[in-house]
């Protein structure tokens, strides 16, 4: 029985793979089956599909422009600090010279001694078909001769400063000589509606390597930095890698418009260290009729202001941490004319709640001069109103009363101190939010060089008390006792360093 069983389900199998086949056939339902592999391109070489930062570089790259100076060799004036000119060879690399063709230039005999001013570069972005240029004011500060190199050309063509305002370390440049075209002009977005996390995309000129792309996102927004004696700025911050020689160029979002002017890094050994900043593109297309003109005007109260603090506001007679105390009074401005004494603690400005310092500065500096303001004070605890005419900021000015240096600072240590200024950040290339007392020099065989200080060491404390200025740094060293040690910490270019140094009188 169950040899019988098998055989017939054998045989109504087979019958039904039969029936199958030829009912199939009937229909045209069979198929050839083949294997498929995995695709290989089209052809070698192919072009990849295009992605928005491509589009943004292939956009945008003819619009950056390479900033070629000539500063007077005067200004190397640090090569204690930076290893003299073998780091600006070794940094810069070795741009071609101004004079390159000239007797002595560089196809010239010197001697096997370069005479030659130094040549250094930057980035600018063209914002104006003409033939105008935007860059920053430390690219051209000082600079004794500009020129401009094109993207894709490699003429260089003379050019000029039309405005600068070191306040936004923003610069505008006219070309001299002109290509003979309408140049591409870059579009400008709304710098305000950008936040931590959006896109962001940096062309210029990192270490002399022209049109440099290079991406990242905004990290944060209103980062305060010092960009003039006293004044800070509001500045994005972003990780796309920005390096020397960037300086001056476009910081674009997503569609390709400026945001931002590539300005500082927090640097790391020199370069880039995911810590960039840049002016606010809103900041800078505000200026622009000004620097057109040859003149950026603000408005000055004559005042030095502080935060009030988060605790204690109570005893100023505050309901709440908000306003800017006043530290001092400038003799004969417009805040002394209009009664404001130090203690005040300025709490509306022009009818409007003032948040910070940094809020009323940046108000009082975009009120134009000449303009009477309704100014809030709290005074002993009491609320008043004072009627103030707001005066003409001048920047050099102000940054010739600020203090250069404490009045015999070292006594008892053998160094001379002064005042940490943005122009000093810069040239001793320390991160930009540095705050203390730079070591101009120490004297030879003192108790200072034996601890290992040197000059161009920027103290940010002492005996771990923090020092923001070369007064707050010389008052605590003259309060150590003769034969004591003063513990400092110290900032070393990018590095931080703990020295012990010993008073010896």
């Amino acid at each position: 029985m169950s040899k019988s069983r098998t055989a017939f389900v054998a045989a109504v199998a087979v019958a039904a793979v039969v029936a199958g086949m030829a009912i199939g056939s009937h229909f045209d339902l069979a198929s050839t089956v083949t294997a498929k592999g995995i695709e290989g391109p089209a052809s070698i070489g192919a072009p990849l599909t295009a992605t928005t930062f491509r589009d943004i570089a292939e956009a945008q790259t003819a619009t950056v422009v390479t900033v070629w100076t000539e500063q007077p060799r005067r200004q190397v004036n640090l090569n204690d600090y930076f290893g003299g000119e073998e780091f600006f060879r070794r940094f810069f690399g070795r741009p071609p010279a101004f004079d390159r063709d000239r007797p002595g230039g560089e196809n010239g005999d010197r001697g096997g001694r370069e005479t030659a001013p130094l040549a250094a570069t930057g980035t600018g972005f063209v914002v104006d078909g003409d033939g105008l240029i935007l860059t920053n004011n430390h690219v051209v500060e000082d600079a004794t001769a500009i020129e401009i190199q094109l993207f894709g050309d490699d003429e260089r063509y003379e050019a000029r400063v039309l405005g600068r305002d070191p306040l936004t370390d923003s610069a505008l440049l006219e070309l001299v000589e002109r290509p003979g075209r309408e140049l591409p002009a870059v579009r400008f977005g709304d710098s305000s509606r950008m936040a931590p996390g959006d896109w962001v995309v940096a062309i210029g000129a990192p270490f002399g390597l022209h049109h440099t792309v290079t991406v990242g996102v905004v990290s944060a927004l209103s980062r305060p930095m010092w960009l003039a004696p006293g004044r800070t700025n509001e500045m994005l911050q972003t990780d796309a890698a920005i390096n020397p020689g960037n300086s001056g160029g476009p910081l674009l979002n997503i569609r390709g418009e400026v945001i931002g002017m590539n300005t500082a890094i927090m640097s790391s050994r020199a370069s880039n260290a995911g810590v960039g900043f840049a002016v606010p593109g809103n900041t800078v297309l505000d200026l622009l009729d000004e620097l057109r003109g040859g003149e950026v005007t603000r408005g000055v109260m004559g005042v030095q202001i502080s935060d009030v603090p988060a605790d204690g506001y109570e005893v100023l007679g505050l309901d709440a941490p908000r306003g800017a105390i006043v530290a001092t009074v400038a003799p004969d401005g417009p805040a002394e004319e209009a009664g404001l004494e130090p203690r005040d603690v300025i709490v509306a400005y022009a009818g409007e709640p003032v948040e910070s310092p940094l809020d009323l500065q940046g108000r009082v500096s975009a009120t134009r001069p000449g303009t009477r303001v309704d100014v809030d004070v709290i005074r002993d605890g009491r609320r008043s109103a004072l009627d103030v005419t707001i005066g003409r900021l001048d920047l050099e000015a102000e940054g010739r009363r600020a203090p250069a240096a404490a009045a015999a600072p070292g006594v008892g240590f053998g160094i001379n101190l002064r005042d940490l200024t943005p122009q000093m950040m810069r040239r001793l290339r320390v991160p930009a939010d540095t705050v203390g007392a730079v070591v101009a020099d120490v004297e030879p065989g003192s108790t200072a060089a034996a601890g290992g200080l040197r000059s161009g060491d920027v103290i940010l404390g002492v005996n771990r008390v923090e020092v923001a200025s070369a007064r707050e740094a010389a008052a605590a060293l003259d309060g150590i006792e003769a034969g004591r040690t003063a513990f400092l910490l110290v900032q070393r270019r990018d590095t931080r360093v703990f020295l012990q140094v010993r008073k010896d009188r």
